[in-house]
């Protein structure tokens, strides 16, 4: 089995003399350094986290396979202060729609199963340093390249069917922003530091949705505090920022956007 062959379904069976082999081969096909191999809990079973270093920048281990992507509507159901606090954000006028689900619908990706391969990816994302059409040929350049929607959907929830990679539940006293204590703040199951500010916008290769945050807008406008914490959900691909990204708003922009860089295995 090649490395790209790795399922997550595998990878949680593996023990940690295993899961460091595994582990060491990546590194050495990507000629870097093993830092970190920890073994955490997570969905009810234990799971590993591998972070390698390469060229002074940090990847985690992303194991792929079948998985399942997007959020289930259908299957879920918003608490009374979930629904109480999207009224509030109604009578400002805002919102997508007379309920929490029907706007959800409007901002989340479907639920889908995909085959993706598994990929080391940064940890950190980084700033663009040039505009989005032009950042391939640049990462290319160091032997890397953007995350398709997909793999960041994937590296985000870690297999988790939450709407947040940490749960269903967001803190409903105060926004994200500023926030030292939310869960936000936790490195995910795989070690990536994801989903962690609005003010963060990531790109990927597709064109359609835009990841991770949207520049702050939920939260300087008096949006109320579901719809602040959304940006951050697994499955948000905040398509009112798409518009403004690709559009002549955002051309200029781009050195306020990120990306988080992918080392193909």
């Amino acid at each position: 089995m090649s490395l790209a062959d790795l399922t997550l379904h595998r990878w949680r069976s593996f023990d940690q003399l295993t899961a460091r082999r595994t582990a060491q081969e990546a590194a050495d096909r990507v000629g870097g350094q093993v830092t970190l191999v920890e073994t955490t809990e997570h969905l009810g079973a234990p799971l590993h986290r591998v972070r390698i270093e390469r060229n002074g920048q940090e990847f985690a281990l992303i194991p792929g396979g079948p998985v399942s992507l997007g959020f289930d509507l259908d299957n879920w159901q918003p608490t009374p202060e979930q629904v109480a606090d999207y009224a509030e954000s109604l009578e400002q006028c805002y919102g997508y729609g007379p309920d929490l689900r029907t706007h959800l619908a409007q901002v989340l990706s479907a639920r889908r199963n995909v085959h993706l391969a598994t990929v080391l990816m940064a940890v950190e994302d980084e700033k663009l340093t040039e505009p989005p059409a032009d950042m391939p040929a640049g990462l290319s350049a160091r032997g890397l390249r953007m995350p398709s929607s997909d793999e960041w959907e994937h590296a985000c929830g870690a297999g988790a069917d939450t709407l947040f990679r940490w749960g269903n539940d967001c803190p409903l006293d105060r926004i994200p922003y500023g926030d030292r204590t939310g869960p936000q703040n936790q490195l995910n199951a795989f070690g990536l530091h994801i989903a962690y500010d609005t003010y963060r916008t990531e790109l990927t290769s597709d064109v359609t949705a835009v990841h991770g945050g949207d520049g702050g807008e939920s939260v300087c406008g008096g949006y109320g505090h579901m719809l602040a914490w959304l940006p951050l959900a697994t499955a948000n691909r905040n398509p009112s920022m798409v518009e403004f990204v690709y559009g002549p708003d955002g051309e200029d922009m781009y050195e306020n956007f990120s990306t988080r860089p992918v080392l193909t295995l």
